[in-house]
């Protein structure tokens, strides 16, 4: 076991950025057993010694869950980036333990009351009518936050329950968590799993020349060494980028559904089955839901969010009613351009089919407004004084100055929608991260600048920034994850955290700890030595998780655990990300 001086353990080391480049699944168990040893004994000297005040309370409660979530987040981290059979039996090896844990940290009775009590006091004990405490209303609006958050988190956690029940919700979590690992493994497992050779050039056709250099180079990390994107083979996998572009391009219809059928149908058969795993979860989350008191888990689930579950289904409602003549009108033009083409989906459209005929339709707007265009460019008389007119009026289909202005506007929203990868010519990664960055000062007055090598990373990919405000002040550091690489990341988008903003985990003793994040994507690979590039939906995909990254970074609050991402309603969230992304059509 490892003790307070076994430096050699770097997940216990006293690191600024984690050492994430020497970590490796042998440090997990010692690493776990010596602070759970250390941080136990840290709670227990706090239960003992607990008062309703800040620094006897909450400045002492930070320390514990800090060390304890920034450790497990490291090797959480580790587990979706670089993921082997090695790391993944080490972590199970102390999940069960991580779990009682964190279950006693929220479970604690005296840290619960000791909440409760800087919330409210005992107005009348015989009738336990309850009134604001005395020091409530001289806690800041961040410190009242603090103090709702920890006691609804920890009510939903199971602090009111007793005795055996107690113990019933504390096996419940304990499956739900194993379940809900064993579930994202198989999930990954099953994409990582499926993939089609492909050796006929025909049975491809339609690709880019970039989709057949990708899918070539995916075979070439298969084993086929001798592919090319010009003579193959070539390896269509489950992976989200190789997914999406074969699906929106490749003209065999009978490929394309077994494309569809094998991702559809991930981890619902075999050594991955999901079924059972889903069919327990739901289960547990119901007896969860109701040893807490709730009618089902959707109720649960609301309790950390601003909506309620009527505004939910009022706003699902609303979408509906809003989209649905217009989809069925999308439909019907995806089924007119299949009829024109002389394709059999135009009487019979499948899932399968939606994507590409997609990217016809738009390929065919593109085309009419480019005739359109040039007709009425051809059509306008510039002879005479004054604004230009098309030439005879009368004629009904001839086009108007205000048509050309409409029609060149349609053009340009036609380039840019066009087709996921025409775009890629100049959507490099470089250039979309420059943009990305000079929006931020222009909307935040924040300068980021590349620090590569100032922090170990996990991949040679991973890229490492600073960012700084006006005064050229560092104010935050972010990693940046954006390749796709389907035998070790898991698959999505996302942001998380290192380390919080925090008074109390100040370095130095004087400043604020600085806020330090990771955002994570699963983008296209660059092919060979040239620029990455970037479909528009991967653009998207980096500006909302840097969406997420900036409400993290530039958080002004020194509270940590209401600092950055911390302490928001899960759906209210999403409010940065999505207005980041957003700026994507801005023109």
């Amino acid at each position: 076991m490892a003790d307070a001086g076994d430096e050699s353990n770097p997940l216990l080391q006293d690191f600024e950025f984690p050492p994430y480049d020497t970590i490796e699944p042998r440090h997990i168990r010692p690493a776990i057993d010596y602070l759970l040893k250390k941080l136990e004994s840290d709670l227990e000297e706090l239960e003992r010694t607990v008062e309703p005040t800040w620094p006897k309370l909450v400045e002492p409660f930070e320390k514990i869950v800090d060390r304890w979530t920034m450790v497990w987040g490291i090797i959480n981290h580790l587990e979706a980036v670089k993921d082997t059979a090695e790391l993944r039996a080490a972590t199970d090896a102390v999940q069960a333990d991580k779990v009682k844990f964190d279950l006693r940290l929220e479970q604690s009775e005296p840290i619960h009351s000791a909440f409760e009590a800087l919330r409210e006091s005992l107005d009348d004990r015989s009738t336990k009518r309850r009134k604001e405490s005395p020091d409530w209303k001289m806690l800041s609006d961040a410190r009242r936050r603090v103090v709702e958050d920890q006691i609804r988190k920890r009510v939903l956690n199971g602090v009111a329950l007793k005795g055996g029940r107690r113990e019933e919700f504390n096996e419940i979590e304990q499956q739900l968590r194993k379940l809900s690992r064993k579930f994202d493994e198989n999930i990954m497992d099953a994409t990582r799993n499926f993939e089609k050779l492909i050796t006929d050039k025909k049975m491809i056709e339609g690709l880019s020349s970039l989709s057949l250099g990708w899918a070539a180079q995916t075979a070439v990390s298969k084993g086929y060494e001798n592919a090319t994107a010009e003579d193959g083979p070539w390896v269509i996998t489950l992976d989200e980028p190789s997914y999406r572009s074969f699906m929106g391009s490749a003209q065999n219809r009978a490929l394309r559904e077994e494309i569809y059928r094998a991702y559809a149908a991930r981890a619902s058969s075999g050594d991955t089955d999901n079924s059972l795993i889903i069919d327990e979860i739901l289960k547990l989350r119901l007896e969860k839901a109701k040893l807490l008191g709730y009618d089902n888990y959707a109720e649960v689930s609301m309790a950390t969010r601003m909506a309620t579950i009527d505004k939910v289904e009022e706003l699902l409602e609303k979408l509906r009613s809003a989209s649905w003549d217009a989809a069925v009108q999308d439909m019907e033009d995806l089924k007119r351009i299949a009829k024109n083409e002389g394709a059999k989906e135009g009487d019979d459209m499948s899932y399968w089919d939606i994507a590409f005929w997609k990217s016809r339709l738009l390929v065919s707007k593109r085309d009419e407004l480019e005739i359109a265009v040039r007709k009425c460019d051809n059509e306008i008389d510039y002879s005479d004084e004054g604004d230009p007119e098309i030439c005879d009026e009368n004629q009904e289909d001839d086009l108007s100055l205000r048509d050309i202005n409409f029609g060149s506007e349609r053009l340009l929203e036609a380039e840019d929608d066009i087709d996921e990868e025409d775009p890629c010519a100049y959507l490099s990664l470089p250039k979309v991260m420059e943009g990305l960055f000079n929006l931020a000062r222009t909307l935040f007055g924040i300068e980021i600048e590349a620090a590569d090598g100032l922090a170990p990373v996990w991949n040679s990919d991973v890229r490492f920034y600073r960012v700084k405000n006006s005064t050229g002040n560092p104010i935050a550091y972010f990693y940046h994850d954006p390749f796709s690489r389907p035998s070790e990341k898991r698959g999505g988008s996302w942001t998380s955290e290192v380390v919080g903003r925090s008074r109390v985990l100040s370095r130095d003793g004087a400043s604020a700890r600085l806020p330090i994040a990771i955002v994570v994507c699963n983008q296209t690979p660059a092919l060979g030595n040239k620029p990455a590039l970037m479909t528009f939906e991967e653009v998207k995909i980096v500006f909302h998780e840097f969406g997420h990254a900036l409400q993290h970074m530039l958080t002004e609050q020194d509270e940590g655990l209401v600092a950055g991402l911390r302490g928001i309603e899960e759906d209210a969230v999403e409010l940065p990300s999505l207005f980041m992304e957003n700026w994507c059509y801005h023109r």
